[in-house]
């Protein structure tokens, strides 16, 4: 837009300024012919009162020498033959005869073209009653005098209006293409989920009236995006009578291995409504990953998961390692989004190895990203691909195992989406491979700073371990 309004503005500018020089240049060079010649004339009529009281030869050769334009060599007097007395022909002569004659036929002045210029022929009566013509030379620089320099003048008057103009218009397209910029610049980070994205309510009216449109439209998003939380907050409140009954239930049941896993189930139940009813209930809406005010310890949350996992591997006797955790590990996602990727890879290994078979989590930080490597002594996964593909389970063979890629046949796939999402929401991705255990190796690749579409920068394989 703003190259666009320079172009137009040069072209309106530059034929403005031409339809103007031109005609004003060829005025100016017709005043200065218009000059020379009634100069010309006037060193004409100079002669004609000494040509109406005499024609003796001495007496013209003394006028013509001592008029401007004879002492410069530009005059020169035509006496006809009149009875006794010769023709004569005094000054420097250009003009040919036969245009003296025609001039002294018809009675009038007249211009004619001579060797480096022009010649007026100026027609006199004589006492004798003859007709001598006065010829005045005037040369080609007399009559294009100052017209270079007016040429010029007006060159550059046209060539500065020109530049002021394109100044002039490149300051307007600033103002117009800035706030366009940053409108477009809000509609995006709108769109990769920066609800906290704004515009500044300046610049001309028509974009000054958008802007304001936008903020009023992500307002409402986000309004509409509480409301959608409090929704979900109540609806996980309405779970909290029907879990009571059943930890009542729970507890009555007695002692006994079954028992024991059913209110271990039921209090892991409890935990994750409260986790969902105060995630949903946040101050701040949770945008993509990376956002204000997001971020959490990766060690921390992976050390407090596997002391809460290593528990129930103990009972299955399964060796349970983890690495890489001695110092904080921070990375733009919230703690919560964190903790349900985790406990979803962690749960596939549980669901789908064979008990007694070991796993292991290991983290890897860098300067732009840190890895979560999670890892078993399992059966492998038959199709990798598909066990990433959300709902495409049923017979591809799940994590570590012959089933789907997050439980048995016929699951739903959402522990591998979950973590999945997570890294794509800062830039990452998630990659299945073979551990060095012998199972499934889930690479877990989080940026620590979030990546836009599009300008995800070639990562590099993981290291094997």
């Amino acid at each position: 837009m703003r190259w666009a309004l320079v172009k137009v503005c040069l072209a309106v500018t530059t034929m403005v300024a031409a339809a103007f020089a031109v005609p004003l240049g060829l005025v100016i060079q017709e005043m200065a012919r218009d000059r020379a010649f009634s100069a010309a004339e006037r060193h004409a009529a100079g002669m004609g009162p000494t040509l109406s009281i005499t024609t003796d030869r001495a007496e013209l050769t003394r006028a013509v020498a001592t008029s401007e334009a004879g002492g410069e060599g530009r005059m020169a007097v035509h006496v006809p033959a009149v009875g006794t007395h010769p023709a004569l022909a005094i000054g420097d002569r250009r003009a040919h005869a036969h245009d003296v004659a025609a001039t002294r036929a018809q009675g009038r002045a007249r211009t004619v073209t001579v060797p480096g210029g022009y010649a007026l022929l100026q027609p006199f009566a004589i006492g004798s009653g003859g007709i001598a013509v006065v010829e005045i030379h005037v040369p080609e620089s007399e009559v294009s005098k100052g017209v270079t320099t007016a040429w010029l003048v007006l060159a550059g008057v046209g060539v500065g209006l020109v530049i002021g103009s394109v100044a002039v218009a490149d300051r307007l397209g600033v103002r117009m293409v800035r706030p366009a910029r940053r409108l477009a610049g809000a509609a995006r980070d709108l769109g990769e989920g920066r609800l906290t994205a704004r515009v500044p309510e300046d610049g001309p009216t028509e974009l000054r009236l958008a802007a304001v449109a936008f903020n009023s439209m992500a307002d409402q998003v986000v309004h509409l995006l509480a409301n959608e939380r409090e929704l979900a907050a109540d609806l996980s409140h309405r779970l909290r009578t029907p879990l009571t009954v059943l930890r009542l239930n729970a507890a009555s049941l007695g002692d006994g291995p079954a028992a024991e896993q059913t209110r271990v189930a039921v209090e892991k139940l409890e935990r994750e409504v409260d986790t969902i009813i105060r995630t949903a209930r946040e101050a701040k809406p949770r945008t993509a990953a990376g956002g204000t005010g997001a971020g959490c310890d990766a060690a921390e949350v992976i050390r407090e998961r596997m002391e809460f996992w290593s528990a129930l591997a103990e009972d299955e006797g399964r060796e349970a390692r983890v690495a890489g955790v001695e110092r904080p590990v921070w990375i733009p996602v919230a703690r919560a989004d964190l903790v349900a990727a985790l406990d979803a890879l962690l749960g596939n290994v549980f669901r789908h190895t064979r008990e007694g078979a070991a796993f292991a989590v290991d983290v890897h930080s860098g300067e732009d990203a840190v890895i979560v490597l999670v890892s078993d002594a399992g059966d492998g996964i038959t199709d990798p691909q598909a066990a990433l593909a959300r709902g495409g389970s049923g017979g591809t063979g799940g994590p570590s195992g012959t089933q789907g890629p997050d439980g048995a046949i016929g699951s739903t796939g959402l522990g591998l989406d979950i973590a999945r999402r997570l890294a794509e929401s800062t830039g990452g991705d998630v990659r299945i491979g073979r551990s060095v255990l012998g199972g499934t190796e889930v690479r877990l690749w989080l940026q620590r700073a979030a990546v836009r579409p599009g300008e995800r920068r070639r990562r590099r394989r993981a290291p094997a371990r």
